[in-house]
Protein backbone atom coordinates (compact mmCIF):
# COMPACT_ATOMS: atom_id res chain seq x y z
CA UNK A 1 0.00 0.00 0.00
CA UNK A 2 1.26 3.27 -1.29
CA UNK A 3 2.31 6.32 1.14
CA UNK A 4 1.25 8.57 -1.70
CA UNK A 5 -1.45 11.00 -0.90
CA UNK A 6 -2.90 13.61 -3.80
CA UNK A 7 -4.46 16.75 -2.83
CA UNK A 8 -5.62 19.46 -5.30
CA UNK A 9 -4.12 22.65 -4.58
CA UNK A 10 -6.37 25.51 -2.77
CA UNK A 11 -4.24 28.40 -3.66
CA UNK A 12 -3.65 30.32 -7.29
CA UNK A 13 -0.09 30.72 -6.04
CA UNK A 14 0.68 26.99 -5.35
CA UNK A 15 -1.00 26.32 -8.59
CA UNK A 16 1.55 28.95 -10.23
CA UNK A 17 3.78 27.37 -9.04
CA UNK A 18 3.27 23.55 -9.49
CA UNK A 19 1.05 23.81 -12.97
CA UNK A 20 -2.77 24.13 -13.40
CA UNK A 21 -4.36 21.14 -12.45
CA UNK A 22 -1.29 19.18 -11.17
CA UNK A 23 -2.07 17.09 -7.82
CA UNK A 24 0.66 17.75 -5.12
CA UNK A 25 2.70 14.68 -3.54
CA UNK A 26 2.97 14.85 0.08
CA UNK A 27 6.58 13.19 0.41
CA UNK A 28 8.25 13.69 3.86
CA UNK A 29 11.56 13.61 3.84
CA UNK A 30 13.38 11.95 7.32
CA UNK A 31 17.03 13.18 8.07
CA UNK A 32 19.43 11.55 10.29
CA UNK A 33 20.23 14.47 12.55
CA UNK A 34 19.05 17.15 13.92
CA UNK A 35 18.76 20.61 11.96
CA UNK A 36 22.17 21.78 11.05
CA UNK A 37 24.07 23.57 8.54
CA UNK A 38 25.11 20.36 6.35
CA UNK A 39 21.04 20.17 6.48
CA UNK A 40 20.98 23.33 4.01
CA UNK A 41 20.33 21.67 0.52
CA UNK A 42 17.20 20.19 1.64
CA UNK A 43 15.61 23.50 3.20
CA UNK A 44 16.77 25.66 0.14
CA UNK A 45 15.16 23.06 -2.05
CA UNK A 46 11.75 24.22 -0.15
CA UNK A 47 12.60 28.20 0.30
CA UNK A 48 13.29 28.41 -3.01
CA UNK A 49 10.32 26.64 -4.37
CA UNK A 50 12.50 23.46 -6.38
CA UNK A 51 9.94 20.84 -4.42
CA UNK A 52 7.16 22.74 -5.16
CA UNK A 53 8.05 23.44 -8.80
CA UNK A 54 8.21 19.07 -9.34
CA UNK A 55 4.57 18.81 -7.61
CA UNK A 56 5.89 18.04 -3.94
CA UNK A 57 5.03 19.12 -0.72
CA UNK A 58 7.92 18.02 1.46
CA UNK A 59 7.71 18.28 5.07
CA UNK A 60 11.68 17.23 6.94
CA UNK A 61 11.69 15.39 10.32
CA UNK A 62 14.75 15.54 12.52
CA UNK A 63 16.70 12.41 13.61
CA UNK A 64 18.28 11.09 16.17
CA UNK A 65 21.13 8.57 14.60
CA UNK A 66 22.71 7.42 11.34
CA UNK A 67 20.15 4.59 11.61
CA UNK A 68 17.09 6.34 12.27
CA UNK A 69 15.86 6.82 8.65
CA UNK A 70 16.50 3.28 7.48
CA UNK A 71 13.46 1.68 9.18
CA UNK A 72 11.30 4.62 8.77
CA UNK A 73 11.57 4.07 5.08
CA UNK A 74 12.17 0.73 5.28
CA UNK A 75 8.30 0.18 6.74
CA UNK A 76 6.74 2.86 4.79
CA UNK A 77 6.52 5.43 7.47
CA UNK A 78 8.54 7.69 4.75
CA UNK A 79 9.28 6.91 1.36
CA UNK A 80 12.55 8.58 1.26
CA UNK A 81 15.07 9.43 4.00
CA UNK A 82 18.51 10.16 4.59
CA UNK A 83 20.97 7.73 6.02
CA UNK A 84 24.85 6.62 6.57
CA UNK A 85 25.63 4.20 4.02
CA UNK A 86 27.97 1.44 5.82
CA UNK A 87 24.69 1.28 8.30
CA UNK A 88 22.72 0.81 5.12
CA UNK A 89 24.76 -1.74 4.00
CA UNK A 90 24.61 -4.08 7.33
CA UNK A 91 20.65 -3.36 7.82
CA UNK A 92 20.06 -4.80 4.58
CA UNK A 93 22.75 -8.06 5.11
CA UNK A 94 20.50 -8.44 8.30
CA UNK A 95 17.36 -8.19 6.88
CA UNK A 96 17.71 -8.56 3.02
CA UNK A 97 13.88 -7.89 1.83
CA UNK A 98 13.60 -4.73 3.34
CA UNK A 99 12.11 -2.43 0.37
CA UNK A 100 14.59 0.23 0.85
CA UNK A 101 17.97 1.47 -1.56
CA UNK A 102 20.35 4.19 -1.39
CA UNK A 103 18.78 6.94 -4.55
CA UNK A 104 21.56 9.19 -4.42
CA UNK A 105 24.55 9.06 -2.63
CA UNK A 106 25.22 12.67 -0.83
CA UNK A 107 28.17 12.39 1.14
CA UNK A 108 30.54 11.37 -1.33
CA UNK A 109 33.36 11.54 1.72
CA UNK A 110 32.35 10.37 5.18
CA UNK A 111 33.05 12.88 7.92
CA UNK A 112 34.78 9.87 9.63
CA UNK A 113 37.56 11.45 11.11
CA UNK A 114 40.72 11.61 14.04
CA UNK A 115 40.87 14.96 14.98
CA UNK A 116 44.00 16.02 17.26
CA UNK A 117 46.12 19.00 18.54
CA UNK A 118 49.21 19.51 16.89
CA UNK A 119 50.39 20.36 20.99
CA UNK A 120 49.41 17.41 21.94
CA UNK A 121 51.82 15.65 18.87
CA UNK A 122 48.92 14.43 16.39
CA UNK A 123 49.89 16.34 12.97
CA UNK A 124 50.21 12.37 11.16
CA UNK A 125 48.20 9.27 11.37
CA UNK A 126 51.16 7.54 12.84
CA UNK A 127 51.52 9.86 15.27
CA UNK A 128 48.72 8.37 17.18
CA UNK A 129 51.28 5.89 18.45
CA UNK A 130 52.37 6.16 22.37
CA UNK A 131 49.38 8.29 22.65
CA UNK A 132 45.92 8.47 24.19
CA UNK A 133 43.12 8.78 21.78
CA UNK A 134 39.45 9.18 22.88
CA UNK A 135 36.63 7.44 21.17
CA UNK A 136 33.09 6.97 22.34
CA UNK A 137 32.23 3.56 21.79
CA UNK A 138 29.28 3.51 20.00
CA UNK A 139 30.74 6.25 17.34
CA UNK A 140 30.87 5.58 13.91
CA UNK A 141 34.45 6.95 13.07
CA UNK A 142 35.75 4.59 16.24
CA UNK A 143 33.55 1.84 14.36
CA UNK A 144 36.26 2.36 10.97
CA UNK A 145 39.21 3.01 13.47
CA UNK A 146 40.91 -0.54 12.47
CA UNK A 147 40.35 0.18 8.10
CA UNK A 148 41.88 3.51 8.74
CA UNK A 149 44.93 1.62 11.11
CA UNK A 150 45.04 -0.74 8.85
CA UNK A 151 45.68 1.34 5.80
CA UNK A 152 48.64 3.73 7.50
CA UNK A 153 50.28 0.92 9.09
CA UNK A 154 49.40 2.25 12.68
CA UNK A 155 50.28 0.10 15.46
CA UNK A 156 47.34 -0.30 17.46
CA UNK A 157 48.97 -2.01 20.49
CA UNK A 158 50.96 1.23 20.84
CA UNK A 159 47.53 2.93 20.79
CA UNK A 160 45.71 4.02 24.67
CA UNK A 161 42.40 3.96 23.73
CA UNK A 162 40.56 5.79 26.30
CA UNK A 163 36.13 4.95 26.20
CA UNK A 164 34.52 8.15 26.52
CA UNK A 165 31.41 9.42 26.48
CA UNK A 166 30.01 11.69 23.32
CA UNK A 167 29.34 14.80 25.72
CA UNK A 168 32.54 14.68 26.97
CA UNK A 169 34.46 13.88 23.77
CA UNK A 170 35.67 17.20 22.79
CA UNK A 171 36.22 18.90 26.28
CA UNK A 172 38.46 16.14 27.03
CA UNK A 173 40.51 17.04 24.26
CA UNK A 174 40.34 20.43 24.57
CA UNK A 175 41.76 20.01 28.68
CA UNK A 176 44.39 17.92 27.20
CA UNK A 177 43.27 14.84 28.86
CA UNK A 178 43.32 12.82 25.48
CA UNK A 179 46.16 14.01 22.03
CA UNK A 180 43.10 13.40 20.23
CA UNK A 181 39.24 11.69 19.39
CA UNK A 182 37.24 9.63 16.69
CA UNK A 183 34.41 11.99 15.71
CA UNK A 184 33.01 13.76 12.62
CA UNK A 185 35.45 16.13 11.35
CA UNK A 186 33.15 19.34 11.51
CA UNK A 187 31.47 18.49 14.61
CA UNK A 188 34.28 17.61 16.77
CA UNK A 189 36.96 20.34 15.04
CA UNK A 190 33.77 22.94 15.57
CA UNK A 191 33.16 21.76 19.40
CA UNK A 192 36.63 21.74 20.19
CA UNK A 193 37.65 24.99 19.09
CA UNK A 194 34.51 26.55 20.82
CA UNK A 195 36.17 25.37 24.02
CA UNK A 196 38.71 27.81 23.37
CA UNK A 197 41.48 25.24 21.38
CA UNK A 198 43.30 27.89 18.42
CA UNK A 199 41.98 26.65 15.09
CA UNK A 200 46.05 26.16 13.95
CA UNK A 201 46.44 23.58 16.96
CA UNK A 202 43.61 21.32 15.55
CA UNK A 203 44.72 18.53 13.27
CA UNK A 204 41.94 17.02 11.22
CA UNK A 205 42.87 13.86 9.63
CA UNK A 206 39.81 12.77 7.47
CA UNK A 207 39.96 8.87 6.98
CA UNK A 208 38.46 9.46 3.51
CA UNK A 209 41.87 10.96 2.78
CA UNK A 210 43.92 8.02 4.52
CA UNK A 211 42.96 5.16 2.78
CA UNK A 212 39.08 4.52 3.56
CA UNK A 213 36.97 4.17 0.32
CA UNK A 214 34.22 4.41 2.22
CA UNK A 215 31.14 6.59 1.23
CA UNK A 216 29.44 8.61 3.77
CA UNK A 217 25.38 9.15 3.79
CA UNK A 218 23.11 8.41 1.30
CA UNK A 219 19.49 9.98 0.25
CA UNK A 220 17.48 6.39 0.73
CA UNK A 221 14.05 5.62 -0.94
CA UNK A 222 10.97 2.88 -0.30
CA UNK A 223 11.85 0.82 -3.08
CA UNK A 224 7.59 0.02 -3.02
CA UNK A 225 7.07 3.67 -3.56
CA UNK A 226 10.05 4.23 -5.83
CA UNK A 227 8.17 1.72 -8.31
CA UNK A 228 5.27 2.91 -8.01
CA UNK A 229 6.37 7.04 -8.44
CA UNK A 230 9.47 7.12 -10.07
CA UNK A 231 8.90 10.85 -11.73
CA UNK A 232 7.78 12.02 -8.29
CA UNK A 233 11.52 10.65 -6.75
CA UNK A 234 13.46 11.79 -9.85
CA UNK A 235 11.70 15.21 -8.92
CA UNK A 236 12.81 14.94 -5.39
CA UNK A 237 16.41 14.08 -6.21
CA UNK A 238 16.46 17.35 -9.10
CA UNK A 239 14.98 19.53 -6.58
CA UNK A 240 17.61 18.14 -4.11
CA UNK A 241 20.39 19.14 -6.27
CA UNK A 242 18.88 22.67 -7.39
CA UNK A 243 19.04 23.13 -3.27
CA UNK A 244 22.78 21.82 -2.87
CA UNK A 245 23.44 24.44 -5.90
CA UNK A 246 21.66 27.45 -4.03
CA UNK A 247 23.67 26.68 -0.79
CA UNK A 248 26.98 26.42 -2.26
CA UNK A 249 25.90 29.90 -4.12
CA UNK A 250 25.14 31.12 -0.71
CA UNK A 251 25.72 28.98 2.52
CA UNK A 252 24.87 32.07 4.41
CA UNK A 253 21.11 31.84 3.21
CA UNK A 254 21.02 28.24 3.49
CA UNK A 255 21.47 28.32 6.79
CA UNK A 256 18.69 31.22 6.82
CA UNK A 257 16.22 28.80 5.49
CA UNK A 258 16.98 26.79 8.75
CA UNK A 259 16.71 29.63 11.50
CA UNK A 260 13.18 29.61 11.20
CA UNK A 261 12.57 26.31 11.98
CA UNK A 262 15.26 26.13 15.12
CA UNK A 263 15.22 29.52 16.40
CA UNK A 264 17.91 28.07 18.97
CA UNK A 265 19.99 28.07 15.78
CA UNK A 266 23.76 29.52 16.23
CA UNK A 267 23.87 30.99 12.80
CA UNK A 268 27.32 31.45 12.58
CA UNK A 269 28.61 28.03 13.78
CA UNK A 270 26.09 26.29 11.21
CA UNK A 271 27.03 28.34 8.44
CA UNK A 272 30.84 27.52 9.53
CA UNK A 273 29.64 23.62 9.91
CA UNK A 274 28.28 23.64 6.48
CA UNK A 275 30.93 25.58 4.94
CA UNK A 276 33.32 22.45 6.28
CA UNK A 277 30.55 20.09 5.32
CA UNK A 278 30.73 21.40 1.42
CA UNK A 279 34.59 21.34 1.29
CA UNK A 280 35.42 18.37 2.82
CA UNK A 281 32.26 15.89 2.21
CA UNK A 282 29.76 17.42 -0.03
CA UNK A 283 31.49 18.81 -3.00
CA UNK A 284 34.86 16.92 -3.66
CA UNK A 285 36.89 17.11 -6.96
CA UNK A 286 35.29 13.65 -7.80
CA UNK A 287 31.58 15.40 -7.63
CA UNK A 288 33.07 18.56 -9.36
CA UNK A 289 34.07 16.08 -12.57
CA UNK A 290 31.26 13.63 -12.32
CA UNK A 291 28.40 15.34 -11.00
CA UNK A 292 26.32 14.71 -8.00
CA UNK A 293 24.39 11.60 -6.54
CA UNK A 294 26.35 8.48 -8.31
CA UNK A 295 28.89 6.09 -7.56
CA UNK A 296 31.98 4.81 -8.65
CA UNK A 297 31.55 1.10 -8.81
CA UNK A 298 35.50 0.11 -8.04
CA UNK A 299 35.46 2.11 -5.33
CA UNK A 300 31.90 1.10 -3.77
CA UNK A 301 32.98 -2.65 -4.12
CA UNK A 302 36.41 -2.10 -2.68
CA UNK A 303 34.49 0.11 0.30
CA UNK A 304 32.24 -3.63 0.63
CA UNK A 305 35.60 -5.02 1.59
CA UNK A 306 36.14 -2.36 4.11
CA UNK A 307 33.11 -2.94 6.11
CA UNK A 308 34.07 -6.75 6.23
CA UNK A 309 37.19 -5.85 8.12
CA UNK A 310 35.12 -4.71 10.70
CA UNK A 311 31.24 -6.81 10.29
CA UNK A 312 30.99 -10.29 9.62
CA UNK A 313 28.01 -10.41 6.54
CA UNK A 314 25.47 -12.95 6.93
CA UNK A 315 25.01 -12.60 3.21
CA UNK A 316 27.34 -12.50 0.25
CA UNK A 317 27.62 -8.44 -0.53
CA UNK A 318 25.57 -7.40 -3.67
CA UNK A 319 25.87 -4.17 -4.28
CA UNK A 320 23.36 -3.75 -6.66
CA UNK A 321 20.93 -4.09 -3.20
CA UNK A 322 22.47 -1.55 -1.71
CA UNK A 323 21.97 1.76 -4.06
CA UNK A 324 20.37 2.11 -7.23
CA UNK A 325 21.09 5.44 -9.58
CA UNK A 326 18.27 4.46 -11.91
CA UNK A 327 16.11 7.69 -10.51
CA UNK A 328 18.89 10.40 -10.74
CA UNK A 329 17.87 13.18 -12.92
CA UNK A 330 19.87 13.09 -15.94
CA UNK A 331 18.95 16.56 -17.41
CA UNK A 332 22.16 18.21 -16.11
CA UNK A 333 20.99 19.15 -13.06
CA UNK A 334 23.73 16.96 -10.78
CA UNK A 335 26.42 19.11 -11.83
CA UNK A 336 26.56 21.64 -9.05
CA UNK A 337 29.23 23.64 -9.22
Amino acid sequence: MTMLKRVIFASVASLAVAGPGLAQTDMPFALDWQFEGPAAPYFMAIENGHFAAEGLDVEITAGQGSLDAIPKVATGAYPVGFADTASLVKFLDQNPDAPVTGVMMFYDKPAFSIVGRKSLGIEAPKDLEGRVLGAPPPDGAWAQFPVFAEANDIDVSQVTVEPVGFPTREPMLAEGQVAAVTGFSFTSFLNTTRLGVPEDDMTVLLMADYGLDLYGNVIIANTDFARENPEQLTGFLRAIAKGLQDTVNDPEAGVDAMVSRNPAMDKDLEVRRLELALRDNIMTDWVRENGLGGIDEARFANSLEQIAVTYDFVNEPDASRYFDGSYLPDDGSLMVQ
